[in-house]
């Protein structure tokens, strides 16, 4: 594992948003391939995304299910729980893939998505990206 990317989870769990954004390059890059309209440049709108995250999920927190290194890029599996302030859970799960240089994130791909709430079984999810039954 990256020790920057080590040191993000541990400062996403204090809601250090100053050092963590810190870890990020001013031009990070940032693209959700399944959801390609979320892309954008700049460690500012990194910033503005995680207030409003801390904000809305004050009990916000990350865990590293585990994380893998090659060369400048690390895949890493989270979860991350919390509770909305609304009361209603915060459950998302997935990858990112962080491209780390000279200490510092410069690109990211993220494929985190919402755990579902209420469980669609495999027949049926098969039905809805097919439209056929298995």
């Amino acid at each position: 594992m990256s020790d920057v990317v080590e040191r993000l989870a541990a400062l996403m769990n204090k809601h250090d948003l100053e050092r963590a954004s810190a870890l990020f390059h001013q031009d990070y890059r940032s693209e959700q391939p399944a959801h390609p309209g979320r892309a954008f440049i700049g460690r500012a709108q990194m910033q503005a995304n995680w207030s409003a995250m801390f904000e809305g999920v004050p009990d916000f927190r990350s865990e590293i299910i585990r994380s893998v290194r090659d060369g400048d890029t690390t895949w890493t599996e989270w979860r991350w729980t919390g509770s909305h302030v609304d009361g209603q859970p915060f459950r998302m799960h997935g990858i990112t893939v962080f491209e780390v240089q000279e200490d510092q994130i410069v690109a990211g791909r993220l494929f985190m998505e919402e755990v579902e709430s209420t469980a669609v079984g495999i027949e049926d999810t098969v039905e809805q990206l097919s439209g056929r039954r298995p």
